[in-house]
């Protein structure tokens, strides 16, 4: 197949994906292989394996099986990828890796294994130990219950940061759980109680510690890239819901306002005028829940918008579910317990979920190999990590009109499906692509001491590999 017809090939494919998110509708399946595609044969058999409910989204180009073709030659692409690498806007200080993800062969190597900041790449390490940890079908509760005194009710936070306020237009894929539909349970369930009026508490103790976390700039959160970190919040803690400045100061506080009136709405007065914080009691009878998207949607929306506040909560699960504390610190704990099973602890090091703290540190050879395991045709619990990655020139991060549009890249988009990283003087890129003989090969592409802006040199960098 031409190189141009391969790229119409693929270039349909994820305007296809593009279509099917706006309608929040997925077509699923698990057999797609590009390799036997560009190269017009049969498709593989399909083998029966043991797979989650929704296990992989064809979302693109570069997804499933791989390893169809030959290595690209290792000398010419060594001496492209080195030459690319001498380029200025990298600065001082890169790591960069490709590995065959079939069996693991490192294809490529530089500084491979010097930890370096990996700003938001940080979230393939987040996507990869929740869908691990959790499953891929977990959801993320929020509760209403009955309180300790007679006419209390208490509205417990289980975490969900996408909880949809009162003013959020239901337009955006995954669709997310609503305060409304909750609002609408509650009242009902009093109602058949004969209850019309009510004192409102609300309990988001099921995070502890700081709410902001270790290495976050102060201006992260007044400039309205995170909001402080609790087990309640709507609309990820944004007064308007689809701006993200400014952030409120106490999500739970405003969360629960905004129930109060919605109760209200529903025919359920609420007595006192401020909601204050109150504890719900284990195992009060339950008057209303709503649950988010599954875990693989969240981790999709996490890495294709780079939601650092959907990565933090993500993180959060992850240690309560390994036992323990749901803090910044317990979620660095659990998460190294969930890579030291997947076999790729070494060389990671993180401080948070999102990858907005600058202590965060990560080799570019461990990066690579945990996108090689997520991709792995043995783990189709992880697959969410490679559909939700965006596609070059297309969705996400990497669809904004300034990736992939210099002469060097813009031949290779929609061969590339990656997670990008950025923050002062750090840029990476990790990833997926498809080489010219069908061959699927893992990268990562790091820089944490760039001058200005190294963006364009890491897809050029990216579309070596897929053109190799």
């Amino acid at each position: 197949m031409a190189r141009r017809e391969r790229w119409v090939l693929v270039s349909t494919l994820a305007l296809l994906q593009a279509a099917t998110i706006a309608t929040g509708v997925y077509a699923v399946r698990t057999d797609f292989s590009l390799a036997a595609l560009s190269k017009q044969e049969p498709r593989p058999t399909k083998q029966p394996v043991a797979r989650p409910s929704v296990p992989l989204v064809t979302a693109g180009p570069v997804l499933a099986t791989g390893g169809d073709g030959p290595l690209p030659p290792k000398g010419t692409l060594t001496r492209q990828l080195t030459d690319a690498l001498g380029d200025k806007a990298l600065g001082s200080r890169v790591g960069a890796v490709v590995l065959d993800a079939a069996t693991g062969q490192r294809v490529f190597a530089d500084n491979p294994d010097t930890g370096l900041t990996p700003a938001s790449t940080t979230k393939i390490v987040t996507g990869a130990v929740a869908l691990a940890a959790l499953g891929p079908d977990a959801r993320l509760s929020t509760r209403v219950v009955q309180g300790r005194t007679k006419g209390s009710v208490v509205l417990v936070g289980g975490g969900d940061p996408m909880l949809a306020g009162p003013y959020a237009k239901q337009t955006t894929y995954p669709r997310p759980a609503s305060m409304a539909t909750l609002a609408a349970r509650t009242a009902a369930k009093l109602k058949e109680q004969g209850v019309t009026r009510v004192t409102l508490g609300y309990d988001s103790t099921l995070y502890t510690g700081p709410s902001s976390g270790p290495g976050w700039k102060p201006s992260y959160i007044p400039d309205g890239h995170v909001a402080p970190v609790h087990a309640l919040a709507m609309d990820e803690g944004r007064r308007h819901p689809a701006r993200n400045q400014p952030r409120v100061s106490d999500p739970p506080q405003v969360a629960a306002t905004a129930f109060a009136k919605l109760l209200a709405r529903y025919g359920i007065g609420v007595a006192n005028k401020t909601v204050r914080p109150a504890k719900a009691e284990a195992g009060a009878p339950e008057l209303g829940r709503v649950d988010s998207p599954p875990v693989y949607a969240l981790v999709e929306h996490a890495l294709t918008y780079s939601d650092n506040d959907l990565s933090e909560a993500l993180a959060r699960q992850v240690a309560i579910k390994e036992g323990q504390p749901a803090s910044f610190d317990g979620a660095a704990k659990a998460t190294k317990q969930v890579l030291e099973r997947l076999g790729a602890a070494q060389g990671v090091s993180v401080f948070d979920g999102s990858g907005l703290s600058t202590r965060n540190r990560i080799s570019a050879g461990a990066l690579a190999k945990l996108v090689a395991v997520a991709g792995a045709p043995n783990r189709p619990e992880l697959h969410s990590v490679a559909s939700g990655m965006p596609v070059a020139g297309f969705s996400g991060t990497l669809g904004n009109g300034r990736r992939f549009t210099a002469r060097d890249s813009k031949g290779e988009v929609g061969l590339v499906r990656a997670k990008t990283g950025t923050l002062n003087n750090v840029n990476t890129l990790a990833g997926f692509a498809t080489d010219a003989q069908g061959r699927l090969l893992t990268f990562a592409f790091m820089a944490d001491k760039v001058p200005v802006n190294a963006e364009p040199v890491l897809d050029r960098l990216a579309a070596i590999v897929a053109r190799s």
